[in-house]
């Protein structure tokens, strides 16, 4: 099972159970009592329903649809068949362990064949995966195959750069460790010069 239709099968089933407001807001409170606070103080009184709305924003991201994003493409590019890269997407996501933030960038590229897709869309697919809770290596495979799957490109390169908070906030507390994920398909996998070249170019 590719990583594509996993997500969308957890998703799906996901979905079947997903609780009201009122019930997610009770195992807020439920949380912060756990903490040792009180969730009744003036504080606090409130933090349920704003974590409930963050949390509607932080994974809005399963009621995304990456092939609609994608399935509009340009076939008016004067015969362009060279590398589109897009640099430096901002990446800011969940891991599925913790449910600890990682943020970094992400560096995107394919080879087009007849036809390209609009830039905005690709930086939106990644938007899409990376506000669902995963781990770094599904989230590259994940936009790779998004890519390689809608637009019939000849390869695809995606390389993530993030620093999780999973592991600088807690346990081995180490700060300012990039972990560094790439998933390479079709010219990209099978020229190393092609390979080269995409890795020399998301450094600057």
């Amino acid at each position: 099972m590719d990583a594509i239709n996993q997500g969308q099968m957890e998703l799906k089933a996901g979905s079947a159970k997903r609780p009201g407001r009122a019930e997610a807001e009770a195992a807020v409170r439920t949380l912060i009592a756990w903490a040792g606070d009180d969730p009744d103080r003036e504080g606090l009184r409130e933090t349920p329903a704003r974590v409930t709305r963050a949390f509607g924003e932080w994974f809005s991201g399963y009621q995304g649809d990456s092939a609609k994003e994608l399935s509009k493409t340009f076939a008016d590019v004067n015969g362009y068949d060279d590398m589109v890269l897009l640099r430096g997407i901002d990446v800011q996501s969940h891991c599925e362990h913790h449910m600890a933030p990682f943020i970094g960038k992400a560096h995107v590229a394919y080879l087009p064949t007849n036809e390209v897709v609009g830039l905005s869309k690709i930086a939106r697919v990644v938007e899409i995966f990376a506000k669902r809770l995963q781990t770094q290596e599904t989230l590259t495979a994940q936009i790779t195959e998004a890519i390689a799957t809608s637009v019939g490109a000849k390869g695809v390169a995606v390389l993530i750069d993030a620093e999780h908070q999973c592991m600088s906030t807690r346990g081995v507390g180490h700060k300012n460790v990039g972990t560094i994920t790439t998933r390479f398909t079709g010219a990209f996998k099978a020229d190393q010069e092609i390979r080269e070249r995409f890795l020399r170019l998301t450094q600057g």
